[in-house]
């Protein structure tokens, strides 16, 4: 299977991150549980930058200096292939924000975040992420059920790990990919090609076209130009053929 290249270094992330548009903040799901306040202090310092096929948006090692959100793109998280062989743990669909534990414990990353398109990516200081802590109620749950959902996700991946077969390994990423709190932008569509979906499931382009094939007949999902529709997340989350 191919591999992903970095194109340009953190840094070159950093030094053209701008301040979002009205239309971006709309894109950040946990701002309307904040109030007039608290959003104000996130809008007057959340930074957008774009990520390029290959750009790594984490790296593990490097100590967490923001909070980061997907606005739009594609993003996989992976353990570092320094320590042997690529696992990817999850994707980042439009609308996931990721990150907060390493946030919370104030912890060096022990994963690395890469785009596999070009993507746009939001992020908010270490330190507005703490005054939040300390002053939203509203964000505070959103916190907490923002772990506990990707708890459950990754005692999910662990399971998807064990299957043995291909079709189910992708229909349950694919139910990942459209968690509605973890990815609440995505809603009916995702905008995925068959390579990055293999990039995300750790399988050959060709097996995912396969799986991709079989799981439309079964009727759970119907394959547009670009992307996939879900049609029944139900059988896609339980995986039974």
């Amino acid at each position: 299977m191919q591999t992903l290249s970095p194109q340009r270094k953190g840094s070159a992330l950093r030094q053209q991150a701008r301040p979002p548009s009205s239309e971006e903040l709309s894109e950040i799901p946990w701002l309307q549980n904040l109030t007039e306040e608290e959003r104000s202090r996130v809008s007057n310092s959340v930074m957008v930058t774009e990520a390029l096929a290959g750009d790594y948006v984490c790296r593990f090692g490097r100590p967490a200096t923001y909070w980061f959100g997907l606005l739009d793109g594609l993003l996989k998280m992976s353990n570092d292939d320094s320590q042997g062989q690529v696992v990817t743990f999850t994707g980042v669909a439009p609308g996931g924000w990721f990150g907060e534990g390493t946030v919370l414990k104030h912890e060096h990353y022990r994963y690395n975040i890469q785009a596999l398109r070009k993507s746009r990516v939001a992020g908010i200081p270490v330190e507005t992420f703490h005054w939040l802590l300390d002053h939203s109620i509203g964000f505070n749950r959103f916190v907490m059920n923002q772990l506990n959902e990707r708890l459950g996700q990754f005692i999910a991946a662990r399971e998807i790990d064990r299957l043995a077969s291909p079709d189910l390994r992708v229909a349950r990423n694919l139910a990942a990919l459209f968690h509605p709190m973890l990815s609440p932008n995505v809603e009916g569509v995702l905008r995925i090609t068959q390579q990055e979906l293999a990039y995300l499931v750790g399988l050959s382009r060709q097996r995912v076209n396969e799986a991709l094939t079989a799981l439309e007949q079964l009727g759970w999902i119907q394959v547009e130009y670009g992307g996939l529709r879900v049609l029944d997340m139900k059988a896609l989350r339980s995986g039974q053929l």
